[in-house]
């Protein structure tokens, strides 16, 4: 790695860094992210990624210069107020890079060794999607699945949710509910809709004889799960609710989930 003070923001190299979006950064340069703070960038690299650049601010760099050993990369620094002039804000957490993206595996290599995986259906927000992947870590799914219009896990805010657990949990994406059907059932899967529908059976009557193998779906914010995913379910659970309250959170249903069946 070489480390280069910088007085200008003349160098090319720093157009990374240049108040660009998660949509830009993804067709940019064979495709990137940013990954934002030490811990972050080091289990980006932990889990085989590349780096390609790091901004970091003079009390970084030398954390920069650990994280990025073997990497031929160059590591930018320079007074705060010219860094937060480049990105927008202000690095308070000392580092960010500019990340390669890793090319995704097929969904049916993940379902091959997994028994517990998670869907997201559409889900939106990429605060949701992080706060799930962070859940999926810590209580133990093998995998997520995700489907075309879900939010990127690899986008900025849901890195930062994740505290980089998107970066260490295998992920992939999925096509049509069709051939998502098909997939889970020619690798043994049991469906489970999370969803408000008659007929739905309790998540706690589930888990006390839940099948070998489990992929959980959740839907969007707001609407929940497609007619799609409904009808292509083994089996609807549902949380029971108190105080007339109707549903949780996504991500938190993700997770009470998770827990009741690890």
């Amino acid at each position: 790695m070489t480390v280069i003070d910088i007085s200008s923001l003349d160098d090319p190299r720093l157009a990374d860094y240049s108040h660009l979006t998660d949509v830009a950064l993804k067709k940019s340069e064979g495709g990137l992210y940013i990954a934002e703070s030490l811990l972050v960038l080091e289990r980006a690299i932990a889990a085989g990624h590349r780096p390609r650049s790091v901004l970091a601010l003079g009390n970084s760099v030398e954390d920069a210069v650990h994280a990025t050993e073997g990497f031929d990369v160059p590591i930018f620094s320079g007074p705060s107020e010219l860094l937060e002039q480049l990105t927008g804000y202000f690095l308070h957490r000392g580092l960010i890079a500019a990340m390669h993206r890793p090319t995704l595996p097929a969904a049916a290599d993940l379902l091959r060794d997994a028994r517990r995986v998670v869907i997201l259906e559409d889900v939106a927000d990429p605060t949701n999607v992080g706060a799930i992947f962070r859940s999926v870590a810590a209580i133990g799914a093998d995998a997520v699945l995700v489907t075309p219009r879900c939010s990127d896990p690899y986008y900025r805010r849901a890195i930062r949710v994740s505290i980089g657990t998107v970066l260490q949990v295998p992920w992939a994406r999925l096509e049509d509910w069709a051939s998502t059907r098909a997939l889970l059932t020619a690798s043994g899967f049991h469906l489970v809709a999370l969803a408000l529908a008659d007929g739905a059976v309790s998540l706690k009557e589930f888990a006390n004889d839940a099948p070998e193998r489990v992929a959980l779906v959740l839907g969007t914010e707001g609407d929940g799960l497609t007619a799609e995913a409904l009808e292509a379910a083994d089996t609807v659970v549902t949380i029971p609710m108190a105080h007339g309250i109707d549903s949780l959170n996504v991500a938190a249903t993700a997770a009470v989930a998770m827990y009741a069946l690890v």
